[in-house]
């Protein structure tokens, strides 16, 4: 039997005000988000990859239809309801490694602010654990200035990541790595995956492309491929 999918929706749309016309993100999406997949959102730049990630992590609204999170729509849901699903349910990783940490915070404190975040306190046995996994067992006391832009963006996924949250929205997040770095992102992503989370990824990388288990290739919003 076939389990329910992480989250899901039908007949997305988004279309943002811009200053003399609207312009339309996206249009008419629907897709089911497999618990424990890597689904890819491929597609050129502008096509809508971004938008439809900010719809399904619940930061932007839809214009029309529905989005859900573990069967919950959550497109009219109210501000908290949204904040707190984000908080505990959620991982959502910016495309840029440094929007996605605190400044003046270690990489074990951005860890533990994320755990805090989730209700968990974590052991430094399972900090450790945790970053031994993306290859950043010696950079625990270093503050994100003091990383490299591949190490800042695996910090911000070990944080995305911690509480097992139901699904992770990561725009991009090769982008800045390289190629061993990138397989050890991808290395913790199938772990993770394996344990149950899904995971949906923006990505131009042909490296993150091959190893989706679901793909959704846009188009100029549209959606012209799905699997």
């Amino acid at each position: 039997m076939t389990p329910d999918p992480t989250a899901w929706c039908r007949d997305l749309v988004k279309i943002y005000d811009a200053e003399h016309a609207n312009a339309t993100a996206i249009t008419r999406i629907t897709k089911d988000i497999a618990a424990g997949a890597l689904t890819v959102v491929a597609g050129p730049s502008g096509c809508g990859k971004s938008t439809f990630l900010r719809l399904l992590a619940c930061v932007d609204r839809p214009t029309s239809g529905v989005v859900a999170i573990e069967g919950h729509s959550v497109g009219d849901a109210t501000r908290r309801i949204r904040r707190r699903l984000r908080r505990k349910r959620l991982g959502y990783i910016y495309p840029d490694p440094i929007e996605n940490l605190v400044e003046y915070l270690t990489a074990a404190d951005q860890l533990r602010l994320a755990a805090h975040l989730r209700g968990r306190k974590l052991s430094h046995g399972e900090l450790t654990a945790i970053f031994d996994r993306f290859g950043l067992g010696h950079r625990l006391d270093h503050k994100p200035k003091e990383l490299s832009g591949g190490e800042q963006q695996r910090v911000s996924i070990a944080c995305a990541l911690v509480g097992a949250p139901a699904l992770v929205v990561a725009d991009e997040p090769t982008a800045e790595l390289d190629s061993h770095a990138a397989d050890q992102v991808l290395d913790g992503v199938r772990v993770l995956c394996d344990e149950g989370t899904a995971f949906v990824i923006a990505s131009h990388d042909d490296k993150v492309i091959e190893r989706a288990d679901h793909l959704l290739r846009l188009d100029h919003g549209r959606m012209v491929e799905s699997w």
